[in-house]
């Protein structure tokens, strides 16, 4: 069964070739590319061809990219400057994915509303989600030319305000939604009846668990996520590709501290020993949705 993960399980920075080997080991066949999700890094023609090779070395598929949101590069910044240089970095990973001959989606972070949001709070976001507009009318484009899509992310404590808003603007051609089951479940309190309301836009997952507490990006099955109800939602959605894991080791028994307790370089063997405790989580879940797609 293929099963999609995120290369940065163990740090989002540095050589992947460690974190791939681990993943390709236990049992993954598929990637959501999610190094350099949170800051200004564009990858370059050299970087992409080693890449490459290690997808072929370990017998890999790119399904997602995960966008950069940028540090100062942010295509929803209020400065203009920032904003142009914002769709320069999301471009960057669009025409990354398709030199990876990847089947998916640029998955991305949008400005959010929260419930009762002050009024000078919600016009602060609705500044920053005119840009978003702007800058999505600019990619367009460039989406058209690259034949891919881009799916907004729901975020912490997100009312999908914003999402929904995007959704009625741009046609499902070129932007779909992301479902990240950890927000959902950490940040005022339930909201898969939102996931369930929206799910003909799916077209992207971040799945990973928690205890409704933190954001904890756990395999499934550690905390307290609804996963039947879950799988049937996704099974009955407009998503058909694989199912996609955004999970980390920290908050797992294979995380490995130096003897004072500080972080370390998580060595081969604790990727190896996750992944495959993973990969046997994930096949569980992903089997529910199969069965409930038949």
């Amino acid at each position: 069964m293929k099963i999609a993960a995120a290369t940065d399980f163990a740090g989002s920075t540095g050589d992947p070739d460690m974190s791939l080997r681990a993943l390709s080991e236990g049992g993954f066949r598929s990637l959501h590319w999610c190094h350099h999700w949170c800051d200004d890094f564009l990858y370059g023609k050299h970087e992409i061809a080693y890449i490459k090779s290690l997808l072929k070395k370990y017998d890999l598929e790119l399904l997602d990219i995960h966008g950069s949101h940028g540090a100062e590069k942010a295509w929803c910044a209020l400065d203009e400057y920032q904003r142009k240089e914002g769709v320069e970095l999301v471009k960057n990973r669009i025409e990354m994915l398709r030199e990876l001959d990847g089947r998916g989606t640029i998955m991305m972070h949008i400005p959010f509303y929260k419930e009762n949001e002050p009024p000078e709070r919600r016009a602060l976001i609705d500044r920053h989600m005119e840009a978003l507009y702007r800058s999505l009318d600019e990619l367009i484009p460039h989406l058209e030319k690259n034949g891919t899509m881009i799916a907004v992310e729901n975020m912490w404590a997100d009312t999908w305000e914003g999402i929904e808003r995007v959704m009625e603007r741009y046609p499902e051609k070129y932007l779909g939604i992301c479902y990240d089951s950890g927000h959902a479940n950490a940040s005022a309190g339930e909201r898969m009846a939102l996931l369930e309301k929206n799910k003909m836009r799916l077209q992207a997952l971040h799945l990973h668990d928690n205890d409704g507490n933190g954001d904890l990006h756990q395999p499934p099955f550690y905390g307290t996520i609804n996963w039947e109800r879950l799988a049937k939602i996704i099974a009955t959605s407009s998503y058909t590709r694989e199912v996609s894991f955004e999970m980390a080791i920290n908050n797992t028994p294979f995380f490995v501290t130096d003897p004072d307790g500080k972080r370390i370089s998580q060595p081969y063997e604790a990727r190896l020993a996750f992944a495959k405790d993973a990969f046997e989580r994930c096949s569980r879940f992903a089997k529910m949705v199969e069965e409930l797609r038949k």
